[in-house]
């Protein structure tokens, strides 16, 4: 008897369920590696390496997210513009009084897959700053993370 392996195809894929999460108190990076399993359909029976099975995913209260210890004061991002004292550094502190969605989605980013496939499953995410989001039709489920 012969076993074969099921590998999934892009027109096998039928409707991907939306999920949202609540981000108020979570801590960033457990939160973001929950994520990134969802978004590349790790969660899935049929999940293929080589194909998008991943779930859309909308996070809300990307502000209230928590990061442990003195992270938020010691870790920086940071950017540099290619000319002579174009460096600049900036604390996770910063970042969160600026735009704190970007927090979280350069958090989800860093842990999918780099290249194309990756691209369009960041495109799955949302994430906004309070609990005001404009995906109510798609009638997202509550995540646990």
């Amino acid at each position: 008897m012969r076993q074969t392996t099921f590998i999934t195809n892009r027109d096998q894929l039928t409707g991907r369920p939306w999920h949202i999460v609540d981000a108020d108190g979570k801590r960033l990076g457990r939160m973001a590696s929950e994520i990134s399993q969802v978004l590349m359909g790790k969660h899935r029976p049929e999940y293929t390496a080589h194909v998008d099975t991943g779930d859309y995913v909308v996070v809300i209260n990307a502000a209230k997210v928590v990061m442990t210890g003195k992270k938020m004061d010691h870790r920086y991002r940071t950017f540099y513009s290619g000319y002579p004292g174009g460096l600049r550094v900036e604390t996770y502190r910063e970042r969160m009084e600026k735009n704190p969605a970007s927090v979280v989605e350069q958090a989800v980013k860093r842990m999918l897959p780099k290249g194309i496939l990756g691209k369009q499953m960041l495109k799955k995410l949302k994430v906004y700053n309070d609990t005001e989001h404009p995906h109510h039709a798609q009638q997202p489920t509550p995540l646990e993370v």
